[in-house]
Parts: C-alpha cells; sequence; structure tokens
C-alpha cells in the first residue's frame, strides 16, 4: 500500500505524485545481485586519504564505475576510473565509491552510510547519479525515486522482502546528501548525469537529460556547485560523425566505452576548471594535467603541416649514413619546404593500436589544423599476438569487429579492433579537425620468392582498399610501386639488399630515400591535392 505526504506533513492526495518511472535503461546489470563481491572490490572509503589532504569522492553509477570490479573486463568503463588522472595526488585523492546498477534512492540506503563516515572537513563530493532513478517503487530492485524536486514522499513495503521504506524525490536525495556533507565540514558538488547514445530527432542532437534541469534547480536552491557534464561531453558527441559517437558507448546505449569513458572523465575535469563558482577555488588549486597534449610542430603562415604516422619505416634512428632510417626523415627531398611543412610523428615498433593506446595519436588529432594533411602508414607491427608476445597486434580484417582481450603481461582487460577500424578511426578523426588522411600501404620486406619480391595483397593490401573505398579515403599503394620497382631493377634479395639495413623490414638511407621517392609517385598517381607542395 502506498502512502503519500508532503514532508511538510500536508498530507496530499495519492494522484498528485507521479507513476513509478518506467525502466528505460533496457540494460542488464548484475552488479546488485553480486553487490557483496562489488563493495569488496571497491576500495574502503576515505582509505586512500594521505596525512591530512583532502579526498575527492566519486557517488555515482555503472556511467561512473562499471562492472562487478570495475576494470573494464566486460568491455565498458566508468569515467571515475580515469578522473584520477586530472588531480595531483600530493594534495588530494579520488576515490571512486561509484556502483553499479545504484540509484539515488539506493546508493543512499545502501552505500552513503559508509562514505558519510568516512568524510572529513574539507573534503569534496562529486555527485552523480540518477540514470537508475526509474522502475518500480516498491518491486524488482525497488531504486525508482519520485521524479521532480518537489517535497512528495511515499511510504512503500518492498514486496519481496517486505522492508518498509519512505521514498522522496530525487531532488530530495539529493538535498539529503548536500546536508548530510556539510554536517561533516565536506564540501558537495551535483553534476549532471553522462549523456545517453540517444539522439532527439528535431534537434538531431544528443538528449539533454531532464535530470540536468532538476540538479540544478537544486544546486542553487541550496548553494552548492553546479557542473553540466551532461551538456560538456554531449557537446562533444554532438561534434564527432555518427560513426564516432556510437563507439564511445559499448553493448548498449547508456554505457560507455573507454573512449566515452575517458572522455566524460575530461569533462568533468573541464567542467570544474572552467566554473567560475568561487567555491570551487580550492579544489581547482588541486588540478593538473588539463592542458592537450600536442606535438610540437613549427607553424609558418599560410603553409599546411604534412603529418606523417607510421613505425620504424617512417621514423628510425635516421642519423647514422650506414644505420637504419625511415622515409619520413627524407620528406624535404621530395616535399617542397617553402610550400609545406613536415612532421614526422611516427615511432618505432608501433602497431595502430599501440600508437593509438600511447597517446600518440591523440598528440596527432590536437595538433590538427584545417587544411593539413595526414600520412598514415602502417602494417609491420599490426601482425602478431594480440594479447602474448608484445601485445601489438589488432583483429585481422577491415570489419567493425572488437572484442575484450586480457593483457597476460599487465593483467589488465582492453577492447581491442580490428586493423581496418583503427584505420577508419585515425581517418575519421582527421577530417573531423578539417585535415586530410591519405592511407599509405606498408612499405615492402626483402623477401623474395621466383624472382620476386614477397606482396601482402591479400591481406593488408586487401584491407587498405576496403577501407579507402568504404571511406573515400585517398590511398598510395606504396607497397606495390616500391615492390615493382625492386623486381624491375634488383630481381634478387641479395640486390635489393642494398635497400635494406639489419634485416628485411629496415631500409637503409638509399631505401628510405626510394620509399620517399615512390610516395610521391603515387601521389601524383592518384591526383592528390597534397602532390602539388612537391618539388
Amino acid at each position: 500500500m502506498f502512502l503519500c505526504s508532503m514532508t511538510c506533513g500536508t498530507v496530499m492526495a495519492q494522484n498528485n505524485v507521479p507513476a513509478a518511472p518506467e525502466d528505460v535503461n533496457h540494460v542488464i546489470d548484475n552488479t546488485p545481485d553480486s553487490i557483496n563481491k562489488a563493495m569488496m572490490a571497491r576500495i574502503q572509503p576515505g582509505t586512500s586519504r594521505h596525512g591530512n589532504n583532502p579526498v575527492l569522492f566519486l557517488v555515482g553509477n555503472s556511467t561512473m564505475r562499471n562492472g562487478t570490479l570495475g576494470n573494464g573486463n566486460n568491455g565498458q568503463w566508468g569515467w571515475g576510473y580515469f578522473e584520477h588522472l586530472y588531480w595531483d595526488p600530493n594534495k588530494i585523492t579520488v576515490e571512486n565509491q561509484a556502483l553499479g546498477g545504484m540509484s539515488s534512492r539506493t546508493f543512499y540506503n545502501k552505500l552513503w552510510p559508509a562514505i558519510r563516515e568516512a568524510l572529513k572537513p574539507g573534503d569534496w563530493v562529486i555527485i552523480s547519479i540518477g540514470h537508475n532513478d526509474n522502475g518500480p517503487y516498491d518491486s524488482g530492485r525497488a531504486r525508482a525515486s519520485i521524479p521532480g524536486v518537489g517535497l512528495d514522499s511515499l511510504n512503500v513495503t518492498i514486496k519481496e522482502t517486505g522492508v518498509k521504506e519512505t521514498v522522496y524525490t530525487y531532488g530530495e536525495y539529493m538535498r539529503k546528501y548536500i546536508r548530510d556533507c556539510w554536517a561533516k565540514g565536506a564540501h558537495p558538488i551535483l553534476m549532471s548525469l553522462t549523456p545517453r547514445d540517444d539522439y532527439d530527432p528535431k534537434t538531431g542532437k544528443i538528449v539533454r537529460k531532464i535530470h540536468t534541469q532538476w540538479l540544478e534547480a537544486v544546486a542553487a536552491e541550496m548553494g552548492v556547485p553546479f557542473i553540466d557534464l551532461n551538456d560538456i561531453s554531449g557537446r562533444k558527441l554532438d561534434s564527432y560523425s555518427k560513426w564516432k559517437e556510437k563507439y564511445h558507448f559499448y553493448m548498449d546505449h547508456i554505457h560507455s566505452s573507454r573512449f566515452g569513458a575517458e572522455m566524460n572523465a575530461r569533462s568533468a575535469a573541464e567542467g570544474i576548471a572552467a566554473s567560475e563558482n568561487p567555491a570551487l577555488k580550492p579544489l581547482q588549486a588541486m588540478m593538473t594535467n588539463l592542458e592537450l597534449p600536442t606535438y610540437p610542430v613549427k607553424r609558418e603562415k599560410g603553409k599546411p603541416v604534412v603529418w606523417f604516422t607510421g613505425d620504424s619505416t617512417v621514423k628510425n634512428m635516421d642519423k647514422d649514413k650506414n644505420g637504419m632510417w625511415g622515409l619520413g626523415s627524407q620528406a624535404y627531398t621530395v616535399f617542397n619546404p617553402k610550400k609545406i611543412t613536415c612532421y614526422n610523428a611516427a615511432q618505432a615498433g608501433r602497431s595502430l593500436r599501440t600508437y593509438l593506446d600511447e597517446g600518440r595519436w591523440e598528440r596527432v588529432y590536437n595538433s590538427l589544423q584545417p587544411g593539413d594533411y595526414v600520412l598514415i602508414q602502417f602494417g609491420h607491427n599490426d601482425i602478431g599476438g594480440i594479447d602474448t608476445d608484445k601485445e601489438r597486434g589488432e583483429i585481422p580484417g577491415a570489419s567493425d569487429t572488437c572484442h575484450v582481450y586480457k593483457s597476460k603481461s599487465k593483467g589488465t582487460y582492453e577492447l581491442v579492433y580490428s586493423f581496418g577500424w583503427y584505420l577508419k578511426k585515425f581517418i575519421d578523426d582527421a577530417r573531423e579537425k578539417g585535415a586530410t588522411p591519405i592511407i599509405v600501404s606498408l612499405t615492402p620486406r626483402n623477401e623474395w620468392k621466383d624472382g620476386k619480391i614477397e606482396r601482402r595483397n591479400d591481406t593488408y593490401g586487401k584491407w587498405y582498399r576496403e577501407v579507402a573505398k568504404e571511406t573515400g579515403c585517398e590511398f598510395v599503394d606504396l607497397h606495390n610501386i616500391t615492390a615493382d620497382w625492386l623486381d624491375k631493377h634488383c630481381g634478387s634479395k641479395e640486390k635489393a639488399s642494398a635497400y635494406y639495413n639489419h634485416d628485411h623490414t629496415h631500409n637503409s638511407l638509399k631505401g628510405a630515400q626510394l620509399n620517399a621517392k615512390n610516395l610521391a609517385v603515387g601521389l601524383k598517381e592518384i591526383k592528390s591535392p597534397l602532390a602539388e607542395y612537391l618539388k
């Protein structure tokens, strides 16, 4: 039986209280069913504290801390996992106390008491919860709060357990968190929810959740800081292609992939850093690493930059005339330095996957400006073990496939994609920044059979072409251009060895110069606009 009343004592008719919100998430989150295991995996509240330093507690659900263990083993990540990256550990520690499946109501009843007990004067608490404030009031998970910010309440008896409980509005639960923080001398911050993979058909933009309005209203009423994470991340998603927006989620329309979680973590930090609320000044003084990483390219007015990305065949030691060289070192033998700036951002030993995972592509992406060109040349290190050996391989093929793998060396989990998917990501990112991407096939290896140098047209060559066709990206087939030249002018491994150094893959200075020259040949053959900048 439901009893409805105002907390001030005025009795209301039952029909004045909204019906229980429908469970709109349509996902299965088993964390509440294994809550003991999940709680053991979470750090005991307050135990990260260093001396008298404050703690930044994070209160949320699976979008903040996903899975029972919160370690990405299901391919989904919560943004709380990455939030510590933006805070100086010598000044403050970040504790991700979120748990999947929690609503503002169930978190307050089950998990908040231990956090409240651990709070000390000067601590900070980010409260960003609400995705699960739907479903039945008194059965099943019984986690719904009453919509809105009013003072309505419901006295319910949980059907399965017989437990009696008073249910409050979403806004009233926020007030409870705030009052509890104040009672312990801590500083609460209300933060809107992460955006869902859900578009408004009228605007074509990511839906902004109603909880934002409720949180903003309570924050204004109570005089606490409010950060609109929903809009900060939503605007980023709106700026992406639909393809890119989709891979910021994984398996459903609410939970984030690592890409989405990292974006939300940065958005949360950016929102705090940009706030003009004077109450946040002490917290802002504890922030770090907010500047976007870039490469130190020297730009000249009127000159675009051509970016070289790739492995050791693009950038090697590049200094000993008898050593190993990458073709990027010879860029100015074919490009006109008066017209264009060449920047070699390649790194030996990298595959598309590791180039991305190590943040090297992020630095290129952040450095790009409209009118730039990006040469994307990988393949030599993209074979081999995905979760063994050097752990730099990808799923073979060009289709958009992915799978969760566990690193045998690090014990961590990673969602690994196909060779073609990584190519498409780089292409899409470059175009987003107004740059022109160009796929360049891998250089041939000095392996011969029947008087012909080895070709990889049935694997990488096939995948390059499939991606180029699907995306409309320019494609320079350096692999076959150089292979044709070596077939014609060398005819054997022994004679071709002058173009290689150390092994069958890495090039000598002579080989790097040959590949740079053939890159120019390929750009002219496809009539690329970049060819206008050649000597």
